[in-house]
């Protein structure tokens, strides 16, 4: 299956200029042969925690363009947005990975970062998701997720590749460029993750997209400009991988 990392830049809290430029971009995956296409965490507005600004319910405007894309494409496209499914709670940073079908499922990061205060803005999901998307077994994950290895080693097993999907600070890029990578080589599988350029609330961001494979191989690399990445995930590369090297079975 071929899939897609569009790395691009985010208008800060302005939604409907983000939905108008990257209907564009996800269209130009379509036509370069990507089943799945994945934009950036909170893609629509920037990593805002202005949550009574640009919290949306679940079938709000992100939602429905998210929706849209994928059954005018006929493609699956993934991306997070700010969603308030109850008017009294803190909104989730909920992953949408809607289908060509019309079908959708979610994934709410688990872990918010503190280090910026999303932990107050934002409510922790409490289930990880793993979505069948034409035979890969798929496991979403959001920004600061990737530092958790436990997130992703209890998921391995059911797993041909996670996706993960971020708005990590340039400051901290050499982290996020190790942690791409050993997220892949510790769990046998593909990781693809796409990160934002530009810069949105006072911080720099710097890309470094990537798809890497289950060997640890980098399939694709993004630089610190607006990019679409394509790469070929294989569940049939995974189930290589692991039989011949049997690592996963000595945790």
């Amino acid at each position: 299956m071929r899939v897609a990392a569009i790395q691009h830049d985010i208008v800060w809290e302005d939604r409907d200029a983000n939905l108008d430029r990257l209907a564009a971009q996800i269209a130009r995956a379509a036509a370069g042969g990507a089943r799945l296409a994945l934009l950036t965490e909170m893609f629509a507005t920037g990593f805002s925690m202005a949550t009574e600004k640009i919290a949306e319910p679940p079938e709000g405007p992100t939602a429905t363009f998210l929706r849209e894309q994928a059954a005018g494409l006929g493609l699956w496209v993934g991306a997070s947005f700010p969603c308030r499914s109850d008017p009294g709670a803190r909104p989730a940073n909920r992953f949408l990975l809607a289908g060509p079908d019309g079908s959708a499922q979610h994934y709410d990061k688990i872990h918010p970062f503190s280090y910026s205060g999303e932990d107050e803005h934002y409510a922790p999901g409490t289930r990880r998701v793993t979505v069948d998307v034409e035979g890969v077994r798929i496991t979403p994950s959001v920004c600061y997720d990737l530092r958790f290895a436990d997130h992703f080693w209890d998921a391995a097993l059911g797993t041909d590749c996670y996706t993960v999907v971020a708005s990590w600070p340039a400051s901290r890029q050499a982290h996020w460029d190790t942690l791409v990578r050993a997220r892949a080589i510790e769990n046998q599988a593909y990781v693809v993750a796409v990160n934002r350029v530009g810069d949105g609330g006072g911080t720099a961001y710097r890309g470094g997209s990537a798809v890497v494979g289950p060997f640890g191989e980098v399939l694709a690399a993004g630089g610190t400009a607006e990019e679409i990445l394509l790469a070929e995930v294989d569940p049939g590369r995974v189930a290589e991988v692991r039989a011949r090297y049997p690592f996963l079975q000595d945790r």
